[in-house]
């Protein structure tokens, strides 16, 4: 019956191998959970578990965190995390913020005109006035889109259009637009952006 003893050796072996991977996973699973409370220790608890479940307002807050440093490293990516968590619910903030970190990048965080020109047009077509200013200036560079200065006069048409502290930026930046599009196509942007405006109408800024 010797022929036993090699045959349990293997099962011993293969039992030992099991709790070794069993361990090695425990640890690994220890450290990354160590990990991600060093990352959000600094960060409100309270807030952090309304963003965690789900309230865009406070995953704005919590990238702003990252995006600036209150109370955590640092780190561009993770505010991006949070930022689009709330812009995909068609939060305003979040697709302004998540738009405004991808024009101008940072440390880790490359730059991606195309993707800023995405969420502050969903921005725009909300009525947020920034996001509208801002998209007539992206038309008007070309950066991110094909430059086009018709549309890049009606975003800041409808910009101009609301009282706040910008107001007098985007009348001049869409006067200064106006001068490469012809009378009728400023007449056509302008009844374009009167039926926008009588379709959602809004408060002035308060930017």
């Amino acid at each position: 019956m010797s022929y036993r003893i090699p045959f349990l050796r293997v099962i011993f072996e293969t039992v030992m191998r099991f709790k070794r991977k069993h361990a090695v996973l425990i640890a690994i699973s220890g450290l990354l959970s160590a990990v991600a409370f060093a990352q959000t220790a600094g960060i409100d608890a309270a807030l952090l578990a309304k963003a965690n479940g789900g309230d865009a307002a406070s995953q704005v807050l919590v990238g702003e965190s990252y995006a600036e440093g209150k109370g955590v490293t640092r780190d561009l990516q993770q505010a991006a995390v949070w930022y689009r968590k709330a812009a995909e619910k068609g939060d305003v903030a979040g697709e302004v913020h998540l738009a405004t970190l991808y024009r101008d990048g940072g440390k880790g965080f490359p730059r991606d005109a195309a993707q800023a020109v995405e969420w502050y047009r969903k921005a725009a077509e909300q009525g947020d006035v920034s996001a509208q200013g801002l998209l007539g200036v992206l038309y008007s560079l070309g950066q991110g889109v094909a430059q086009n200065y018709v549309e890049a006069y009606y975003w800041l048409d409808l910009a101009a259009a609301v009282k706040g502290p910008k107001q007098e930026q985007y009348s001049t930046n869409r006067q200064m637009v106006g001068t490469h599009i012809t009378v009728d196509e400023q007449a056509e942007v302008q009844e374009r952006a009167t039926k926008w405006l009588a379709a959602h109408p809004r408060r002035d800024a308060a930017e």
